[in-house]
């Protein structure tokens, strides 16, 4: 059982937010460049720009951080920022409430 479990379980996912210049070419070159890199992951990144948030925005399944920078184009790697995100269930959240005497 344990090997179906181990099969069907997910990969971490990462919240990748790549920071960039708010002026009109310098924005334009980095989505350019995202755009034109062939990775699935970038071309399909989000975009703040048009809000006034100069970043790309992906949302990516990775084995750890390093992996999940990695999609990131080397020259924009450094000011990337990186989170692994998940969920929580109600269960989990009780029980660490419970556990910390506060439930």
């Amino acid at each position: 059982m344990r090997e179906i479990l181990a099969h069907t379980r997910r990969m971490p996912r990462f919240l990748i937010e790549v920071p960039h210049d708010s002026d009109t070419v310098t924005c334009a070159k980095v989505v350019h460049v995202f755009l034109t890199t062939g990775s699935h992951f970038l071309t399909n990144a989000d975009w703040g720009c048009r809000d006034g948030d100069h970043r790309a925005i992906i949302i990516a399944e990775a084995e750890n951080h390093d992996e999940a920078r990695g999609i990131v184009p080397v020259a924009f790697r450094k000011d990337a920022k990186v989170v692994r995100i998940g969920k929580f269930t109600t269960l989990q959240i009780e029980k660490t409430l419970r556990d910390h005497g506060a439930l």
